[in-house]
């Protein structure tokens, strides 16, 4: 595996490959690697010829009270599990490598990114599909791999695709969860046992909004209402948003049908839990 930082050094190889007739696998990360990565490598190890795996906690989707500073790192942990995995390139670019002192380009994605964390996290969705956008630039993927968990990004990145004509596919992957249900995030590690357990009651509030909208309830603000009351249950709970929306708009949908997925987020103490679910769809 080779373990390449400089980002001149990375484009020039994804070039030459690319100009060989590789295919080129690449998931984007910030590190702190588990499972739900891992099985963005798995489906690129098996799609691509030479799979890229980039480790990098872009400081521009941060805002000025967020985490950037405490952001869990263990970049010789994250080798080796990439190693394992069968990864045959890791990218650490610098913060200083990615943005010169003169940058003066930003890629900003209009309306999807500003409802839902768009709203709540002024500038973020312009710092991750710029640094997306380089990211795309230097590895230079016929194939780039995304997670489900973070559902406003992956479509504010596939509007960003199609709007500027990158020759990426953009591949969604499901959610993947701990054994109770909690779904995988490098931030977890911030929880205490107690505010873990709290942390299920996004689980709980998306189970119960399902088991109402299959059983017949298809009033979207009467079952965010349901999701609401079961979250502030946690006594450490404060909801930033619980919305049910339309999978391809993003805009708040008043009645419930097969596109709807309702999307939260909740800080429980320090750390904000994000989750999705499809609102017919079982958990």
């Amino acid at each position: 595996m080779e373990i390449i930082d400089c980002v001149d050094e990375m484009q020039r190889r994804a070039l030459e490959l690319r100009a060989a007739g590789k295919s080129i696998a690449f998931v984007p990360t910030m590190g702190y690697l588990h499972r739900g990565h891992l099985s963005l490598v798995e489906r690129g190890r098996a799609e691509a010829d030479v799979l890229v795996l980039s480790i990098f906690v872009n400081p521009t989707q941060f805002g000025p009270n967020e985490d950037f500073d405490s952001y869990p790192r263990d970049l010789q942990r994250d080798f080796a599990l990439a190693q394992a995995a069968g990864v045959d390139m890791v990218f650490t670019p610098t913060a200083d490598s990615m943005y010169s002192a003169e940058a003066a380009t930003t890629v900003h994605v209009a309306r999807l990114s500003e409802n839902l964390c768009g709203a709540s996290r002024p500038g973020h969705f312009d710092g991750v599909t710029t640094v997306v956008c380089k990211l795309f630039n230097i590895v230079q993927p016929h194939k780039a791999y995304f997670g489900m968990k973070d559902f406003q990004q992956l479509s504010v990145i596939r509007r960003m695709v199609a709007d500027l004509n990158m020759p990426v596919e953009v591949v969604g992957l499901p959610i993947v969860r701990e054994d109770d249900g909690l779904a995988m995030s490098s931030r977890n590690t911030y929880l205490s046992a107690e505010l873990r357990q709290q942390g299920l009651a996004l689980v709980d509030a998306i189970r119960l909004v399902g088991a109402a909208a299959r059983a017949g309830e298809r009033d979207a603000a009467t079952l965010v209402a349901m999701a609401r009351r079961r979250i502030e249950q946690e006594a450490d709970a404060e909801i930033d948003y619980i919305q049910i929306c339309n999978d391809a708009t993003l805009s708040d949908v008043d009645t419930v049908d097969e596109q709807a997925v309702i999307l939260l987020a909740v800080r429980f103490g320090a750390t904000r839990l994000i989750d999705n679910n499809y609102v017919l769809n079982e958990l």
